[in-house]
């Protein structure tokens, strides 16, 4: 079985490309703490290549920015390659297939964009997004109305 679920946060913007056969994909990288300590007291955290491909790839390309906390789950793939040093490189990276949005902040090209039309006149917040939901916590489900970003209703736990 190849199944894999994270949590983590968005190191930057997503990349949205379109291909030459008109297939969209986007890949990101994802920041996941580790569960423990080091030795200095702090918490590492490891990185992870995340590939979507098609709508899913265009939502997570609209509504994620540098710094979201979001939830995916899909496959790895591994891949390899010889660099330029002639020497054969092994990738692992996350094929995502579902995708849960947890805290949302702005692209940046957004924010520098809306900065621009407002003019300094309003201020400019994280999407509100993040009030509506919860980290798991305690055992207790709650009905999220998520259909302003996800066309569908999300269960939440806490």
């Amino acid at each position: 079985m190849n199944q894999v679920g994270l949590v983590g946060r968005l190191t930057k913007d997503p990349v949205l490309r379109q291909l030459s056969d008109n297939k969209i994909t986007v890949s990101f990288v994802i920041a996941i703490n580790r569960n423990f300590r080091n030795t200095q007291g702090g918490v590492d955290a490891d990185y992870l290549l995340c590939i979507a491909w098609g709508k899913l790839a265009e939502r997570i390309a609209k509504y994620c920015g540098k710094g979201s906390l979001i939830g995916v789950s899909g496959r790895l793939q591994s891949k390899t390659y010889v660099n330029k040093e002639n020497s054969k490189v092994y990738t692992t990276e996350v094929v995502v297939e579902d995708v849960r949005f947890f805290a949302l902040k702005q692209r940046e090209e957004q924010l520098a964009s809306e900065a621009s039309a407002y003019k300094g006149t309003q201020e400019i917040r994280e999407t509100p997004l993040e009030e509506h939901f919860v980290l798991p916590s305690e055992e207790q489900e709650v009905e999220v109305n998520a259909e302003s970003v996800t066309g569908e209703h999300a269960i939440v736990r806490r």
